[in-house]
């Protein structure tokens, strides 16, 4: 310890140490809201009006279980976790693809449709307008309006462009001699080459699709499509009503745990909440390199 105080110096090692304890405490205050919610969510709701701070009072399960309960609940999981996977699988080949395009030089206009995109990050059409053109292809009360609309998004298709331009050309090139066609190269060039920016793409479609409610809101009447965000926002804003559905139920009635409308807030906010958590340290190595190469240039 000595020699390698003497070797950088008391004001390097102060440094060092202050510097170590304030990303601690900012890593800290980061993640204890969610681990407040957690273990508020394994607590007895009436052991809560006393205090938690580092572990469940009362712990107990049965937040979950009675929540899990009410109407409809493991239809809308089957329906956002469908319209997850087919969402994302929509997002980032439609987004490749699209940006592999835009990479040619030989597309005509190509400039002019590359600008026309990135407008669109900043200029809508409305929600009316929005509304008019869903309906007028059929989208309004189907799962594909879920879907199609969103795939391409301006800005993933900017950092797969610029992803794509940094691969190196030869290879593309040999492919063409061989008489490897556009998609062909695509397929067996690009996208094996470019896994790293399509897990980013792929992160931020899940993310966005598992937590959209809001289409479900506007173009979506049917309970049947209803997805999990959009019934546990109505539950969120109508806790009474969800705290009434559950007392009726006879197997809630034989728990003796007795919820409260703070305690159905926090369990489901931690039940939308968990999933999209485990997902990101299976995704993180690619996302971290992704991003990076893929926001070089513009």
């Amino acid at each position: 310890m000595k020699a390698y105080i003497s070797k950088q110096g008391i004001g390097s090692v102060l440094f060092d140490i202050f510097n170590f304890i304030l990303q601690i405490s900012l890593i800290l205050l980061c993640l204890y809201p969610f681990y407040y919610l957690l273990i508020y969510s394994l607590s007895d709701p009436s052991e809560v009006s006393r205090g938690i701070y580092l572990l469940p009072r009362g712990f107990t399960l049965e937040n979950y279980t009675q929540v899990l309960k009410l109407p409809g609940i493991f239809r809308a999981v089957l329906i956002s976790t469908s319209r997850t996977i087919v969402g994302t699988i929509f997002s980032v080949v439609g987004c490749m693809l699209y940006a592999y395009i835009l990479t040619k030089k030989e597309l005509p206009f190509r400039k002019i449709i590359y600008r026309m995109t990135i407008i669109t990050m900043y200029v809508g059409g409305g929600l009316i307008p929005t509304y008019i053109v869903l309906k007028s292809y059929g989208f309004i009360n189907s799962f594909w309006v879920y879907v199609i609309p969103g795939a391409i998004s301006a800005f993933n298709v900017v950092l797969c462009k610029t992803y794509i331009e940094q691969l190196p050309e030869v290879l593309e090139e040999s492919a063409m001699i061989d008489g490897a066609g556009y998609f062909t190269r695509f397929l067996k060039i690009v996208m094996p080459l470019s896994k790293s920016i399509a897990a980013t793409i792929a992160l931020f479609a899940a993310v966005a699709q598992w937590n959209s409610w809001f289409d479900n809101y506007l173009y979506v009447f049917k309970s049947e499509l209803s997805t999990l965000q959009y019934i546990l926002y109505m539950y969120l804003t109508q806790v009474q009503n969800a705290l009434k559905q559950l007392q009726e139920s006879s197997l809630a009635s034989m728990s003796n745990v007795v919820l409260t409308p703070e305690s159905v807030r926090v369990t489901v906010t931690m039940l939308v909440t968990i999933p999209i958590i485990l997902v990101y340290p299976f995704v993180q190595k690619h996302f971290v390199k992704g991003i990076m190469i893929g926001a070089v240039k513009g």
